[in-house]
């Protein structure tokens, strides 16, 4: 697939991200935009005929980078000023910047292991019901339209 189609295929999550850190959507609401995108993605594949579970893993990669960018530009007026910090043992252990420091990159390795994880699943989805339809997908030569 085209880099540019890869982008805008992992774009069409990036609305729900926005809606979840700012509370802009309802449970229905919040749940089109977690599905309906997913199932573009099994849709393109398919349609495309291009090997699914390398595509979506792909695909999946850049949403949770995306992902990860868009909590972090997000990230105060998600947390109405009042960032999350560490508990526990680590409680004022590190200095707030740190501290900060820590859960952010926490909050954005879990967001690229999120896209990594619904690339995959959807990869899976994809792949069985390309199988169960009896397609093939095309030979490596074709996939570069």
């Amino acid at each position: 697939m085209h880099p540019w189609i890869v982008v805008a295929l992992a774009g069409l999550g990036v609305p729900r991200v926005v809606a979840h850190d700012l509370g802009l959507a309802g449970p229905v609401a919040n749940s089109v935009l977690v599905f309906v995108p997913l199932a573009i993605w099994v849709g393109w594949v398919l349609w495309r005929r291009v090997p699914p579970l390398p595509a979506l893993v792909v695909v999946g990669v850049v949403y949770g980078i995306l992902l990860a960018i868009t909590h972090q530009l997000l990230w105060l007026d998600a947390f109405d000023s009042a960032p999350p910090e560490l508990g526990g043992n680590l409680a004022g252990y590190f200095s707030p910047t740190a501290e900060q420091v820590i859960v952010r990159l926490a909050s954005a390795g879990s967001s690229i292991v999120t896209g990594v994880l619904l690339g995959t699943v959807t990869g899976i989805v994809a792949w069985v019901l390309a199988r169960i339809a009896g397609r093939t997908d095309r030979n490596a030569d074709d996939t570069r339209r």
